[in-house]
């Protein structure tokens, strides 16, 4: 059961103490409290983790305080959808809101290689009018001798080009603690010039004490991708890891299955699992094409399989969008083969439009429909 108290209830408070006295007492009942804090106000949601079933839902929103009571089910207990439950389904990070009805377009280098391709890249990415993109230092390989990722030395000059070309967020993955802690530090030392949503890759989705790391920390915000050899509910618990250390501003990644069904194509593509996930959980759902596809292949029709895979998500509802592009791919040091040019940028912005157009004509047609009984 969750509790939702008034926004900006003060934790000083004669009723706040006596809500906590009293739940204090119930018997087999212990609590967690969670803070956020907002531009414009702070909203405190207080835990009772135990059996519940015999609290009354009536009863516990006559104590002070409290606005709403949710009564949640075993499944994705802070990130799922209860009953009754009107939490929102969003949240905003520098100046930009992620939510299940929102779409935001992280174009870029899968890793840094240069501070000349990185320019590049931002530079385009600013001319077509886009706010995000990723950019990774820290890359986790499957052969100890491939390029492992420039690590904090390339974040200085990345944050400077951001500010630069007004960049606001940057998708950078995260394998060990102290990667927070470099991030952090060269944000700082750059004048915040821009933001940073960690990425847990696949291989790390069952990395439960990085889970709870990244979880702990409130400065950031989390893209955790699908793990690619386990279930969909295994991925969703790993985000379950997230919200419960305190760290709820969590938006899930599906990026392909790894099995030869899915041949030619790098993994088998998993979108079809957009709605289900927005079904389940609050959590914005990101697509990634790039690692889906794994090749910059295209079809008789002249568009290229990034591009179909990319549609199939936004009109099934993706919230955001991940995927590789690279001033020069075959100089790239990591996927190279799968990333798009940046000649192609244009193109493939106005078919992402084409197909959220699509969706929100399903979306409004579906209403019709419903209201029309």
């Amino acid at each position: 059961m969750i509790l939702i108290l008034k926004p900006n209830t003060p934790t000083e408070s004669p009723e706040y103490k006596q809500l906590l006295a009293h739940l204090a007492n119930l018997s087999g009942i212990t609590t967690r409290v969670h803070t956020e804090v907002g531009i414009e106000q702070t909203l405190t949601e207080i835990h009772l983790i135990g059996n519940t079933k015999a609290l009354s839902t009536d009863d516990m929103k006559i104590l002070p305080c409290v606005e709403q009571v949710v009564r949640i089910s075993e499944e994705y207990r802070i990130l799922g959808r209860h009953i009754n439950d009107e939490r929102p389904s969003h949240f905003d990070y520098n100046g930009i809101r992620f939510g299940q009805d929102t779409l935001n377009i992280f174009a870029g280098l899968c890793a840094v290689d240069t501070l000349e391709h990185a320019e590049l890249t931002m530079r385009a990415l600013r001319d077509h009018g886009q706010f995000c993109t990723r950019m990774g230092a820290y890359k986790p390989r499957t052969s100890p001798y491939s390029f492992q990722g420039h690590g904090k030395n390339c974040l200085p000059y990345v944050f400077d080009l951001a500010g630069k070309y007004n960049i606001k967020v940057i998708a950078m993955e995260v394998t060990h603690e102290s990667h927070v802690e470099e991030i952090r530090e060269a944000l700082y030392q750059t004048g915040n010039a821009t933001g940073v949503m960690l990425q847990i890759g696949t291989r790390n989705t069952q990395n439960f004490e990085l889970l709870k790391i990244v979880g702990r920390q409130q400065d950031f915000p989390v893209l955790l991708k699908r793990g690619f050899g386990i279930t969909l509910d295994e991925s969703l618990n790993a985000a379950e890891y997230l919200a419960s250390e305190g760290n709820r501003r969590v938006v899930f990644g599906l990026r392909g299955m790894k099995t030869n069904m899915g041949d030619p194509h790098r993994n088998i593509v998993d979108f079809a699992h957009v709605p289900v996930v927005k079904r389940l959980t609050r959590m914005p759902v990101c697509i990634d094409p790039s690692h889906a596809i794994g090749m910059r292949t295209g079809s008789p029709d002249g568009l290229l399989d990034i591009m179909h895979a990319t549609a199939q998500g936004i009109i099934a509802g993706a919230n955001m969008v991940l995927v590789d592009f690279h001033p020069v791919p075959s100089k790239a040091l990591v996927d190279g083969p799968q990333a798009l040019l940046l000649k192609e940028l244009p193109l493939f912005l106005e078919d992402v439009r084409i197909a959220r157009e699509a969706y929100e004509k399903r979306v409004e047609m579906a209403k019709h429909y419903q209201e029309a009984g």
